[in-house]
């Protein structure tokens, strides 16, 4: 799994059926501490996750474990909003005190 957080969305009305229904969202992967990695990918979320929130997302044939994905042409699923990060004994995010 990996850490990242939701920068943009993506909407494509030419899509494979697979696809519609689901939402594509940006994705900007983050080291623990939450500086960025660098590194930048689309995700298809599964939990409902909006723009500036953290995720846990999924890459590789994981993102298709669930049900919902089992069919879903993805390589990266978002599959959990993050509520709090404690990273070498320190709370490095706290969704109830930090604004996205």
């Amino acid at each position: 799994m990996d850490l990242a957080r939701v920068e943009g969305t993506v909407v494509s009305t030419a899509k494979t059926d697979r696809l519609h229904g689901h939402k594509l969202l940006v994705v900007n992967l983050l080291r623990p501490d939450k500086s960025p990695s660098g590194t930048e990918l689309v995700a298809v979320d599964s939990v409902g996750a909006g723009e500036g929130e953290i995720v846990l997302i999924v890459r590789g044939s994981s993102a298709r474990q669930t049900d919902e994905m089992m069919s879903v042409p993805t390589d990266a699923t978002i599959v959990a909003i993050v509520d709090s990060i404690v990273y070498r004994g320190e709370v490095t995010y706290d969704k109830q005190t930090e604004n996205g």
